[in-house]
């Protein structure tokens, strides 16, 4: 049960109901409707949301977030991302393999793109020059940049959602296979 009240359309004001109907086409989630009791931060969450990642491939993008959810438990950001991320053909294995770390199934770039993810996660200041030539060989400067901000809008959701008991909006998928 989430731990703030969620601002349903109903009860919004005005500035909030037209973010629903304009930014959102009427359909918030729950992270939305708790974010609304700070409009002025909702937008530009909505924005920064929409621009952090932008130059990166979208499957590699669903796979750093929900690699990055997985890492911190998030089950809201994971499920959410469960469904987006069949959208760009991720699938079981791929989530099996996202949540265990174990991700030779990818291609160069992807894993060290998703190493470098868990890095930024688990220890930002423990970043090494090996680690970033490894990166620029497969990266622009332009998508190493939008792959910091990826992570870190996965950090503040996976952060926001958790620990407020945001609860899904749908069923969750049942996620098989090992450790999962």
């Amino acid at each position: 049960m989430a731990r703030v009240e969620l601002v349903e359309a109903k009860n919004a004001r005005p500035e909030v109901q037209q973010i629903y109907e304009h930014r959102l086409a009427g359909r918030p989630a729950n992270v939305h409707k708790a974010m609304a009791h700070n409009p002025q931060a909702l937008t530009p969450f909505l924005a920064f949301y929409a621009a952090a990642g932008k130059s990166l491939d979208r499957k590699l993008w669903e796979m750093v977030y929900l690699r990055v959810s997985f890492i911190h438990g998030c089950e809201y950001c994971v499920q959410h991302h469960v469904a987006s991320s069949k959208r760009v053909g991720l699938g079981p294995e791929d989530w099996t393999a996202l949540k265990t770390g174990q991700l030779s199934r990818y291609n160069e770039a992807e894993q060290a793109a998703l190493a470098y993810a868990e890095r930024l996660t688990r220890a930002p200041g423990e970043i090494e020059e090996g680690t970033v030539a490894d990166l620029k060989r497969h990266f622009s400067d332009q998508q190493m940049v939008d792959l910091h901000l990826l992570v870190g809008l996965v950090n503040l959701t996976n952060r926001f959602t958790a620990p407020l008991g945001l609860e899904l909006e749908f069923p969750a998928e049942a996620l098989r296979g090992p450790s999962l």
